[in-house]
């Protein structure tokens, strides 16, 4: 097989994905581990099987592969969107006759609803400190901060990781998100590159005043990121997620509390208070209003908890009965 020339055809793609639709760089390395994937199932063919060759058959064959191994329908799924986009732009650029992803699909999946947190875990989530650890210290403050952030702003990771202290805009360099205390907002570009604006909340505000009060003493060579590791560099989505998960077990809140519950659960509690959905999806940043229905049903799902433990008629009868 031609695998270099397969290789550099990714590389175009994917370089065309970044500069043209503005994918993050996290999307694009799933995007890259997935067509290097598709190599891999290239080349276990019998015959010398260039991607420009694979067919229809080819790809119902690895995607079944994929099945047998236990991965996951949503999984299964991505890669073959990300297969299929692959090859429609191959299509455009060579002499690719028919796309062979097309009419393959992923295996029916169960769509769960995404998991929050009960109002009173949440709020002790973001307004308690850790057991044991210096409230004060340059790192617990840069916690509470985020922590509340998130769960004011309904954040995700990559967009409040992202954050600068201010609007930028140095040489190619040009803020993707930043904090406006003046205004009480929130302005971060989310998924396919579209910017947008979100309150911020009072308690939210208060974190972030006593973090820049102590964040000079860590900024080091760049100086715009908003949330910054002890060496001083802009925070990782993975460190965050580190310090939230063990935060919250610190707490002994038995749930799996990562960046993403706390946007599950502004999105969930603003609901409930305000049954607007439309504000919800402009607020998360949702590019279709279905994706933000979900929390409709979690609403229900917390109702129904409350009649099932409250209504005399609902409660379950007695085995002795």
């Amino acid at each position: 097989m031609n695998t270099n020339t397969d290789r550099q055809n990714i590389a175009a793609y994917l370089e065309s994905l970044r500069t043209q639709r503005k994918l993050s760089p996290h999307t694009l390395d799933g995007y890259g581990r997935d067509l290097l994937e598709l190599i891999g199932f290239a080349d276990s063919l019998p015959a010398v099987t260039p991607l420009a060759s694979v067919t229809h058959f080819h790809i119902r064959k690895f995607a079944a592969q994929l099945h047998a191994k236990g991965l996951n329908a949503r999984s299964i799924a991505r890669k073959l969107s990300a297969w299929r986009g692959f090859f429609e732009w191959l299509a455009e650029h060579g002499s690719l006759a028919s796309n062979p992803v097309e009419g393959v699909k992923a295996p029916k999946r169960n769509k769960p609803l995404p998991k929050a947190l009960s109002a009173d875990d949440a709020v002790r989530v973001v307004s308690e400190g850790n057991p044991g650890k210096q409230a004060d210290s340059a790192s617990q403050l840069c916690n509470r901060a985020m922590f509340e952030l998130l769960y004011s702003s309904g954040l995700r990771v990559s967009e409040l990781t992202s954050l600068d202290v201010r609007f930028v805009k140095d040489g190619t360099y040009v803020s993707a998100g930043w904090i406006d205390t003046d205004a009480q907002e929130v302005i971060v570009t989310g998924k396919g590159g579209k910017q947008r604006s979100v309150p911020v909340g009072r308690p939210a505000l208060q974190a972030l005043a006593s973090w820049m009060a102590v964040r000079q003493t860590l900024v080091k060579a760049d100086p715009y990121p908003l949330f910054l590791s002890e060496r001083g560099t802009r925070l990782s989505p993975r460190v965050l997620q580190k310090r939230l998960k063990a935060h919250a077990h610190a707490l002994g809140i038995p749930a799996d509390v990562h960046p993403h519950v706390l946007r599950h659960s502004f999105a969930s509690h603003v609901l409930q208070s305000s049954g607007d959905l439309r504000a919800v999806q402009e607020m998360l940043g949702h590019a279709s209003i279905a994706a933000t229905q979900v929390y409709t049903s979690l609403d229900f799902q917390r109702l129904a908890q409350v009649y099932d433990a409250a209504h005399p008629r609902a409660k379950k009868k007695d085995s002795s009965s």
